[in-house]
């Protein structure tokens, strides 16, 4: 007895595959797969200049290679119940950048500028952070440190997914925007930022956020190591520290690491019309 026949699949339907795939972090940074090969040419991102005064000297930057960098504006750090309020710490030095943020943000990104939130977010094991980082945010054998519960519960400080790590509720973060991870002052150490915006092609950074004369200022200045133009929004930042450190931050940035504005001068440079962003795959947040 002969066995059956065994039916073969009908062969694919190729005139339904798509012609072409993209690879790569965002659309002018890509490999484009094509039924005759790979293309491994970069597309030129399009200029876009913006021009507003500053100091030192009146800057201007292309918006399409630039990122606004919003640092630490978190529950833990900003709401009266976040990890600092329970500690005693006044809040409301960190939240004057609030009312800045909430008319610079939808403004930027209008114009087609990408919003980066830089903020803390530890293991909870703490095993990358070492003794010093662990030291300063306790101090005391009573205190609360990182990734540890106050009294008021609201989740272990600063652990991403918890209450404490989210941003303040006033200030959305929208879907497009982009938000990366640290566990130092400096938003450059021991994560993936400076690859992710190497990857954008981006080569100019504006900071905002709190503090000034601690993560702002650290990230700002190794951003200028690694060799990014840097932009201090003044007005957008803050920090309880007295008034003479933030003076100082400033006259720093201007004399070694870039220029300081303010986010009305930004503002009124910004495009009328909002213009539509490139498009870029989307980024983890």
């Amino acid at each position: 007895m002969k066995p059956a026949r065994t039916k073969s699949a009908p062969p694919a339907d190729r005139s339904t595959a798509p012609a072409s795939a993209s690879f790569g972090p965002a659309a002018h940074n890509a490999w484009v797969q094509r039924p005759e090969g790979v293309d491994l040419v970069r597309r030129a991102l399009r200029p876009r200049p913006v021009r507003f005064d500053a100091q030192p000297q009146g800057v201007q930057i292309d918006l399409a290679r630039s990122v606004l960098v919003v640092v630490d504006m978190q529950n833990d750090f900003c709401h009266p119940q976040g990890w600092f309020g329970q500690k005693g710490i006044d809040v409301r030095p960190m939240r004057r950048p609030i009312p800045v943020l909430q008319r610079l943000l939808p403004a930027w990104r209008g114009a087609g500028g990408t919003v980066l939130w830089l903020n803390w977010g530890v293991r909870p094991d703490r095993l990358n952070l070492p003794p010093l980082v662990q030291f300063t945010g306790k101090r005391t054998a009573g205190g609360v440190g990182y990734a540890e519960v106050s009294p008021q519960d609201h989740g272990p400080s600063l652990v991403p997914g918890t209450w404490g790590a989210a941003v303040v509720d006033e200030l959305p973060v929208e879907p497009g925007d982009i938000t990366v991870f640290k566990h130092r002052l400096s938003g450059f150490w021991d994560n993936e930022l400076d690859s992710l915006l190497r990857g954008r092609g981006t080569t100019t950074l504006l900071f905002a956020g709190v503090n000034t004369d601690r993560c702002v200022f650290s990230s700002l200045q190794d951003a200028g190591f690694l060799g990014y133009d840097g932009v201090l929004l003044s007005d957008a930042c803050s920090t309880p520290s007295p008034a003479y450190v933030s003076r100082a931050i400033h006259f720093i940035v201007q004399k070694l690491h870039g220029f300081v504005a303010t986010s009305g001068a930004l503002l009124a440079a910004l495009p009328a019309t909002p213009r539509r962003r490139p498009s870029t795959p989307p980024f983890p947040r």
